[in-house]
Protein backbone atom coordinates (compact mmCIF):
# COMPACT_ATOMS: atom_id res chain seq x y z
CA UNK A 1 0.00 0.00 0.00
CA UNK A 2 1.18 3.47 -1.03
CA UNK A 3 0.55 5.84 1.70
CA UNK A 4 0.09 9.97 1.01
CA UNK A 5 0.25 11.48 4.01
CA UNK A 6 -0.42 15.92 3.28
CA UNK A 7 -1.69 18.45 5.84
CA UNK A 8 -4.27 18.75 3.58
CA UNK A 9 -5.85 18.54 0.11
CA UNK A 10 -4.04 21.47 -1.54
CA UNK A 11 -0.79 19.35 -1.23
CA UNK A 12 -2.51 16.27 -2.05
CA UNK A 13 -3.46 16.85 -5.50
CA UNK A 14 -0.01 17.61 -7.06
CA UNK A 15 1.49 14.87 -5.12
CA UNK A 16 -1.37 12.66 -6.41
CA UNK A 17 -0.74 13.58 -9.97
CA UNK A 18 3.33 13.09 -9.42
CA UNK A 19 2.60 9.35 -7.71
CA UNK A 20 0.40 8.66 -11.52
CA UNK A 21 3.18 10.46 -13.12
CA UNK A 22 5.77 7.99 -11.93
CA UNK A 23 4.19 4.76 -11.24
CA UNK A 24 1.07 4.86 -13.22
CA UNK A 25 -0.31 2.15 -15.43
CA UNK A 26 -2.60 3.17 -18.37
CA UNK A 27 -5.67 0.91 -18.64
CA UNK A 28 -9.23 0.50 -19.68
CA UNK A 29 -12.50 1.07 -17.73
CA UNK A 30 -16.14 1.54 -18.26
CA UNK A 31 -15.87 5.30 -17.94
CA UNK A 32 -12.95 5.89 -20.42
CA UNK A 33 -9.21 5.16 -20.58
CA UNK A 34 -7.18 5.82 -17.31
CA UNK A 35 -4.10 5.82 -15.32
CA UNK A 36 -4.27 3.57 -12.73
CA UNK A 37 -1.57 3.42 -9.48
CA UNK A 38 -0.59 -0.55 -9.43
CA UNK A 39 -2.33 -0.89 -5.54
CA UNK A 40 -3.97 0.33 -3.02
CA UNK A 41 -3.54 3.98 -2.52
CA UNK A 42 -4.19 5.76 1.56
CA UNK A 43 -4.43 9.29 1.32
CA UNK A 44 -3.98 10.65 5.21
CA UNK A 45 -5.41 14.08 5.60
CA UNK A 46 -4.03 15.69 9.08
CA UNK A 47 -5.82 18.62 8.95
CA UNK A 48 -9.26 17.69 7.12
CA UNK A 49 -11.08 21.15 8.24
CA UNK A 50 -8.39 23.05 5.24
CA UNK A 51 -10.61 20.97 2.59
CA UNK A 52 -10.87 24.35 0.32
CA UNK A 53 -8.76 23.40 -2.86
CA UNK A 54 -7.35 26.73 -4.29
CA UNK A 55 -5.34 25.77 -7.33
CA UNK A 56 -5.92 28.09 -10.35
CA UNK A 57 -4.94 24.86 -12.21
CA UNK A 58 -7.24 22.59 -11.23
CA UNK A 59 -9.91 25.62 -10.81
CA UNK A 60 -12.59 23.64 -8.45
CA UNK A 61 -15.88 25.10 -8.53
CA UNK A 62 -15.98 25.92 -4.83
CA UNK A 63 -20.24 26.96 -5.36
CA UNK A 64 -20.63 23.16 -5.96
CA UNK A 65 -18.35 21.80 -3.40
CA UNK A 66 -19.83 23.68 -0.66
CA UNK A 67 -23.72 23.10 -1.55
CA UNK A 68 -23.36 19.64 -2.07
CA UNK A 69 -21.53 18.70 1.23
CA UNK A 70 -25.16 20.60 2.76
CA UNK A 71 -26.77 18.74 0.23
CA UNK A 72 -24.88 15.21 1.01
CA UNK A 73 -26.19 16.07 4.62
CA UNK A 74 -29.77 17.12 4.50
CA UNK A 75 -29.80 13.40 3.13
CA UNK A 76 -30.91 14.26 -0.87
CA UNK A 77 -30.82 12.60 -3.79
CA UNK A 78 -32.36 14.42 -6.35
CA UNK A 79 -30.63 15.33 -9.18
CA UNK A 80 -32.07 18.98 -10.31
CA UNK A 81 -30.64 21.07 -7.23
CA UNK A 82 -27.53 19.97 -7.79
CA UNK A 83 -27.04 19.84 -11.17
CA UNK A 84 -27.66 23.55 -10.48
CA UNK A 85 -24.42 24.12 -10.00
CA UNK A 86 -22.43 21.35 -11.85
CA UNK A 87 -24.75 20.77 -15.15
CA UNK A 88 -23.02 16.90 -16.08
CA UNK A 89 -24.33 15.91 -12.61
CA UNK A 90 -27.91 15.57 -14.24
CA UNK A 91 -25.62 12.54 -16.63
CA UNK A 92 -25.14 10.87 -13.59
CA UNK A 93 -29.23 9.56 -12.85
CA UNK A 94 -30.88 7.06 -14.42
CA UNK A 95 -34.21 8.02 -14.55
CA UNK A 96 -33.16 11.91 -14.63
CA UNK A 97 -34.79 12.84 -10.97
CA UNK A 98 -32.58 11.12 -8.45
CA UNK A 99 -29.16 9.96 -7.87
CA UNK A 100 -29.16 6.46 -7.50
CA UNK A 101 -25.55 5.88 -5.51
CA UNK A 102 -25.93 10.01 -3.98
CA UNK A 103 -24.50 9.30 -0.12
CA UNK A 104 -26.00 11.86 1.75
CA UNK A 105 -29.58 10.17 1.11
CA UNK A 106 -27.31 6.61 1.80
CA UNK A 107 -26.49 8.27 5.35
CA UNK A 108 -29.92 9.40 6.26
CA UNK A 109 -32.62 7.77 4.06
CA UNK A 110 -31.96 4.78 1.87
CA UNK A 111 -31.57 1.83 4.83
CA UNK A 112 -35.40 1.48 5.12
CA UNK A 113 -35.77 5.13 6.29
CA UNK A 114 -32.71 4.56 8.94
CA UNK A 115 -31.19 8.15 9.63
CA UNK A 116 -27.33 6.78 10.16
CA UNK A 117 -25.91 9.64 11.29
CA UNK A 118 -28.25 9.84 14.05
CA UNK A 119 -27.31 5.97 15.11
CA UNK A 120 -23.44 6.98 14.90
CA UNK A 121 -23.36 9.89 16.83
CA UNK A 122 -25.60 8.10 19.34
CA UNK A 123 -23.35 5.10 18.88
CA UNK A 124 -20.20 7.32 19.76
CA UNK A 125 -21.72 8.95 23.00
CA UNK A 126 -22.82 5.82 24.16
CA UNK A 127 -19.79 3.71 23.71
CA UNK A 128 -16.29 6.24 23.59
CA UNK A 129 -14.26 3.62 22.67
CA UNK A 130 -16.47 1.39 20.57
CA UNK A 131 -14.46 -0.46 17.08
CA UNK A 132 -18.08 -1.09 15.24
CA UNK A 133 -18.96 2.24 14.34
CA UNK A 134 -19.30 2.18 10.67
CA UNK A 135 -21.17 4.07 8.34
CA UNK A 136 -22.53 2.13 5.48
CA UNK A 137 -23.17 3.44 1.86
CA UNK A 138 -22.76 0.12 -0.38
CA UNK A 139 -26.27 -1.71 -0.10
CA UNK A 140 -25.76 -5.62 -1.79
CA UNK A 141 -29.44 -5.45 -3.10
CA UNK A 142 -29.08 -2.53 -4.61
CA UNK A 143 -25.88 -2.08 -6.30
CA UNK A 144 -24.27 -5.36 -6.72
CA UNK A 145 -26.88 -6.95 -8.33
CA UNK A 146 -28.12 -4.33 -10.94
CA UNK A 147 -26.77 -4.39 -14.32
CA UNK A 148 -23.41 -2.87 -13.61
CA UNK A 149 -22.95 -2.01 -17.51
CA UNK A 150 -26.62 0.10 -17.78
CA UNK A 151 -26.20 1.69 -14.30
CA UNK A 152 -24.32 5.19 -14.08
CA UNK A 153 -24.40 5.86 -10.29
CA UNK A 154 -23.13 3.49 -8.29
CA UNK A 155 -21.09 4.30 -4.81
CA UNK A 156 -17.65 4.60 -5.49
CA UNK A 157 -16.50 5.43 -1.45
CA UNK A 158 -18.48 2.16 0.02
CA UNK A 159 -17.87 2.67 4.21
CA UNK A 160 -17.20 5.26 6.78
CA UNK A 161 -15.38 4.03 9.92
CA UNK A 162 -15.35 6.80 12.98
CA UNK A 163 -13.29 6.01 16.25
CA UNK A 164 -12.60 8.52 19.24
CA UNK A 165 -8.95 8.38 20.12
CA UNK A 166 -7.28 11.12 22.56
CA UNK A 167 -10.85 13.47 22.12
CA UNK A 168 -10.41 13.06 18.07
CA UNK A 169 -12.75 11.55 16.01
CA UNK A 170 -11.03 9.57 13.29
CA UNK A 171 -12.64 8.81 10.37
CA UNK A 172 -11.19 6.35 7.43
CA UNK A 173 -13.49 6.38 4.09
CA UNK A 174 -13.01 3.30 1.70
CA UNK A 175 -13.52 3.66 -1.59
CA UNK A 176 -13.48 0.84 -4.25
CA UNK A 177 -12.93 3.52 -7.49
CA UNK A 178 -11.32 6.96 -6.65
CA UNK A 179 -10.92 9.30 -9.57
CA UNK A 180 -8.16 11.78 -7.95
CA UNK A 181 -9.18 14.89 -9.40
CA UNK A 182 -12.62 15.25 -9.55
CA UNK A 183 -13.08 12.73 -6.74
CA UNK A 184 -10.08 12.22 -4.51
CA UNK A 185 -8.62 15.60 -4.23
CA UNK A 186 -11.62 17.20 -5.08
CA UNK A 187 -15.29 16.66 -3.82
CA UNK A 188 -14.27 13.63 -1.73
CA UNK A 189 -12.08 16.44 0.05
CA UNK A 190 -14.92 18.64 1.03
CA UNK A 191 -18.10 16.07 1.35
CA UNK A 192 -16.22 13.73 3.66
CA UNK A 193 -14.26 16.39 5.78
CA UNK A 194 -18.08 18.30 6.42
CA UNK A 195 -19.20 14.75 7.35
CA UNK A 196 -16.27 14.53 9.67
CA UNK A 197 -16.74 17.88 11.31
CA UNK A 198 -20.35 17.34 12.00
CA UNK A 199 -20.03 14.26 13.76
CA UNK A 200 -17.60 15.75 15.36
CA UNK A 201 -18.99 18.62 16.61
CA UNK A 202 -22.21 16.74 17.64
CA UNK A 203 -20.34 14.38 20.04
CA UNK A 204 -18.61 17.51 21.26
CA UNK A 205 -14.75 16.23 20.06
CA UNK A 206 -12.00 17.63 18.04
CA UNK A 207 -11.34 16.75 14.20
CA UNK A 208 -8.61 14.34 14.00
CA UNK A 209 -7.18 12.75 11.11
CA UNK A 210 -9.16 11.62 7.76
CA UNK A 211 -7.65 9.07 6.14
CA UNK A 212 -9.31 8.12 2.18
CA UNK A 213 -8.38 4.53 1.03
CA UNK A 214 -8.57 4.17 -2.41
CA UNK A 215 -9.04 0.59 -3.95
CA UNK A 216 -8.41 2.35 -7.48
CA UNK A 217 -6.80 5.12 -7.15
CA UNK A 218 -6.87 6.52 -11.12
CA UNK A 219 -7.51 9.62 -12.75
CA UNK A 220 -9.10 9.79 -16.74
CA UNK A 221 -6.33 9.73 -19.22
CA UNK A 222 -7.66 12.66 -20.98
CA UNK A 223 -8.64 14.59 -18.13
CA UNK A 224 -4.84 13.55 -16.39
CA UNK A 225 -3.21 14.72 -19.26
CA UNK A 226 -4.04 18.18 -19.39
CA UNK A 227 -3.88 18.85 -15.36
CA UNK A 228 -0.39 17.10 -15.67
CA UNK A 229 0.74 20.35 -18.19
CA UNK A 230 -0.96 22.57 -15.59
CA UNK A 231 0.50 20.48 -12.32
CA UNK A 232 3.39 19.30 -13.65
CA UNK A 233 5.47 16.56 -11.72
CA UNK A 234 8.48 17.10 -8.68
CA UNK A 235 10.74 15.61 -6.81
CA UNK A 236 9.26 14.75 -3.60
CA UNK A 237 12.41 16.23 -2.12
CA UNK A 238 11.83 19.66 -3.68
CA UNK A 239 7.93 19.64 -3.18
CA UNK A 240 7.50 22.19 -1.14
CA UNK A 241 9.61 24.43 -2.29
CA UNK A 242 7.54 24.50 -5.69
CA UNK A 243 3.73 24.17 -4.15
CA UNK A 244 2.71 26.66 -1.73
CA UNK A 245 0.18 25.35 0.65
CA UNK A 246 -1.86 28.84 1.57
CA UNK A 247 -3.11 27.26 4.84
CA UNK A 248 0.39 26.55 6.29
CA UNK A 249 1.38 29.81 5.23
CA UNK A 250 -0.90 31.51 7.16
CA UNK A 251 -2.66 33.00 4.18
CA UNK A 252 -6.06 31.90 5.01
CA UNK A 253 -7.49 29.76 7.88
CA UNK A 254 -10.96 26.98 7.95
CA UNK A 255 -13.96 28.91 9.81
CA UNK A 256 -13.81 27.86 13.20
CA UNK A 257 -16.48 25.32 13.63
CA UNK A 258 -19.25 24.29 11.10
CA UNK A 259 -21.65 23.31 14.08
CA UNK A 260 -22.22 26.05 17.24
CA UNK A 261 -24.97 24.93 18.63
CA UNK A 262 -25.37 21.91 20.98
CA UNK A 263 -28.46 20.58 19.34
CA UNK A 264 -27.29 18.68 15.92
CA UNK A 265 -31.01 17.96 15.45
CA UNK A 266 -31.59 21.90 15.29
CA UNK A 267 -29.02 21.93 12.88
CA UNK A 268 -29.93 19.47 10.46
CA UNK A 269 -33.18 21.03 10.53
CA UNK A 270 -32.16 24.37 10.02
CA UNK A 271 -29.80 23.58 6.89
CA UNK A 272 -32.61 21.72 5.42
CA UNK A 273 -34.96 24.38 5.55
CA UNK A 274 -32.31 26.80 3.63
CA UNK A 275 -31.58 24.09 1.16
CA UNK A 276 -35.27 24.47 0.65
CA UNK A 277 -35.36 27.91 -0.15
CA UNK A 278 -32.24 28.27 -2.13
CA UNK A 279 -33.05 25.24 -4.59
CA UNK A 280 -36.38 26.64 -4.89
CA UNK A 281 -34.96 29.89 -6.34
CA UNK A 282 -32.36 29.48 -8.72
CA UNK A 283 -31.05 32.60 -10.33
CA UNK A 284 -33.53 34.50 -7.96
CA UNK A 285 -30.77 35.86 -5.03
CA UNK A 286 -33.56 38.42 -4.24
CA UNK A 287 -35.71 35.29 -2.53
CA UNK A 288 -32.94 34.06 -0.78
CA UNK A 289 -32.01 36.43 1.57
CA UNK A 290 -34.95 36.56 3.88
CA UNK A 291 -34.52 32.85 4.65
CA UNK A 292 -34.36 32.85 7.82
CA UNK A 293 -37.94 34.85 8.10
CA UNK A 294 -39.58 33.15 5.74
CA UNK A 295 -38.84 29.64 6.15
CA UNK A 296 -40.80 28.53 8.88
CA UNK A 297 -38.10 27.95 11.71
CA UNK A 298 -40.29 28.82 15.30
CA UNK A 299 -38.10 28.50 18.12
CA UNK A 300 -34.86 27.61 16.64
CA UNK A 301 -32.04 29.76 16.85
CA UNK A 302 -29.71 29.65 13.36
CA UNK A 303 -26.73 29.06 13.88
CA UNK A 304 -23.75 31.72 12.50
CA UNK A 305 -22.39 29.30 10.06
CA UNK A 306 -25.26 29.73 7.71
CA UNK A 307 -26.18 33.06 8.21
CA UNK A 308 -22.02 34.39 7.61
CA UNK A 309 -21.00 31.44 5.48
CA UNK A 310 -23.73 29.39 3.76
CA UNK A 311 -26.04 32.22 2.94
CA UNK A 312 -23.43 34.90 0.95
CA UNK A 313 -21.95 31.52 -0.91
CA UNK A 314 -25.44 30.77 -2.31
CA UNK A 315 -26.47 34.06 -3.13
CA UNK A 316 -23.28 35.07 -5.18
CA UNK A 317 -24.11 31.79 -6.84
CA UNK A 318 -27.91 32.71 -7.91
CA UNK A 319 -25.70 36.22 -9.13
CA UNK A 320 -23.56 34.82 -11.25
CA UNK A 321 -26.22 32.54 -12.73
CA UNK A 322 -27.97 35.66 -13.27
CA UNK A 323 -24.69 37.09 -14.82
CA UNK A 324 -24.50 34.01 -17.41
CA UNK A 325 -28.25 34.55 -18.32
CA UNK A 326 -28.31 38.21 -19.09
CA UNK A 327 -24.39 39.09 -19.53
CA UNK A 328 -24.92 41.88 -17.30
CA UNK A 329 -21.61 43.24 -15.48
CA UNK A 330 -23.57 44.28 -12.46
CA UNK A 331 -24.91 40.87 -11.92
CA UNK A 332 -21.50 38.93 -11.90
CA UNK A 333 -20.15 42.74 -9.84
CA UNK A 334 -22.96 41.87 -7.33
CA UNK A 335 -21.65 37.81 -6.99
CA UNK A 336 -18.63 38.90 -6.23
CA UNK A 337 -19.79 41.51 -3.37
CA UNK A 338 -21.81 38.39 -1.79
CA UNK A 339 -18.77 36.34 -1.86
CA UNK A 340 -16.81 38.94 0.31
CA UNK A 341 -19.31 38.82 2.73
CA UNK A 342 -18.80 34.59 3.76
CA UNK A 343 -16.57 35.00 7.15
CA UNK A 344 -14.87 31.58 6.19
CA UNK A 345 -11.81 32.96 4.80
CA UNK A 346 -10.92 29.90 2.64
CA UNK A 347 -14.24 29.75 0.92
CA UNK A 348 -13.85 33.55 0.68
CA UNK A 349 -10.96 33.21 -1.09
CA UNK A 350 -12.12 30.23 -3.14
CA UNK A 351 -15.01 31.68 -4.29
CA UNK A 352 -13.59 35.10 -5.21
CA UNK A 353 -10.77 33.56 -7.00
CA UNK A 354 -13.15 31.31 -9.06
CA UNK A 355 -15.62 34.36 -9.72
CA UNK A 356 -12.47 36.39 -11.18
CA UNK A 357 -10.86 34.07 -13.24
CA UNK A 358 -14.75 34.49 -15.01
CA UNK A 359 -14.55 38.00 -14.93
CA UNK A 360 -15.55 40.51 -18.21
Amino acid sequence: MQVVKVRNVNIALPLGLTLLYEDGIHRRSRGGDVIEYPGVVATVYEQPRERVLLSPERDANPFFHFMEGLWMLDGRNDVDSIAHYVKRMGKFSDDNTTLHGAYGHRWRNHFSCRDQLLEVINRLQTFPEDRRVVLTMWDPEADLLIDSLKAKDVPCNTHVYFKLRENNLDMTVCCRSNDIIWGAYGANAVHMSMLQEFIANAVDVEVGTYTQISDSYHAYHDVYSEMIDKIPPVDVYSFHHVYRDPYKCGEIKPYNKMVNTPDFDQWLYVNSKFLEVVFANPANPQEIRPWAATSSIPGYDIDPFFIYVAEPIAIAWEHYKLFKETGVKEDFDNAVEEAKRCIAQDWRTACVQWLERRAI
